[in-house]
């Protein structure tokens, strides 16, 4: 396998790598972050953290490239613009992943382990296509 693929799926292994090795893959070392009230687990700090300091890194290269490593055309700069929708879709995120415990990524990991989970990333994928269908005015 060689280019792009080679990439991806470098990329996915490293990824993979990342969330198995800074514990996000454990759902109580999950809601032990996001408990800020009770017993918080800072320790999951020290994983957003390298995540912001990486994407930010990515970031800068991007912009000076003028395009992603992977894409030929120019990206376009991201909306900062905070409204109603990104605004619902973050309390509902929020819910979703202080209830489970678990982010969409590491609910596939974690399903090898607890098929149970595969419950949780069905309802994410039926959140995913529920919203696109909205988007497109509930056409096919």
């Amino acid at each position: 396998m060689t280019g792009r693929p080679a990439i991806f799926l470098l990329c996915g292994a490293v990824f993979g790598a990342g969330l198995a090795l800074s514990g996000m893959t454990d759902p109580a070392k999950v809601i032990g972050f996001l408990d800020f009230f009770g017993h918080w687990d800072p320790r999951l700090t020290a994983t957003m953290g390298g995540a912001v300091t990486v994407a930010a890194l990515g970031q800068w290269l991007v912009r000076r490239r003028g395009r992603a490593l992977l894409c030929a055309d120019p990206l376009a700069a991201p909306s900062s613009r905070i409204d109603a929708r990104l605004l619902a879709g973050s309390v509902i995120f929020g819910a979703g992943w202080g209830l489970a415990g678990l982010c969409p990524a590491p609910a596939l990991a974690v399903s090898l382990q607890y098929p149970v989970a595969l419950l949780f990333v069905a309802g994410f994928l039926a959140g995913l296509m529920g919203v696109a269908r909205l988007d497109r005015g509930g056409r096919g």
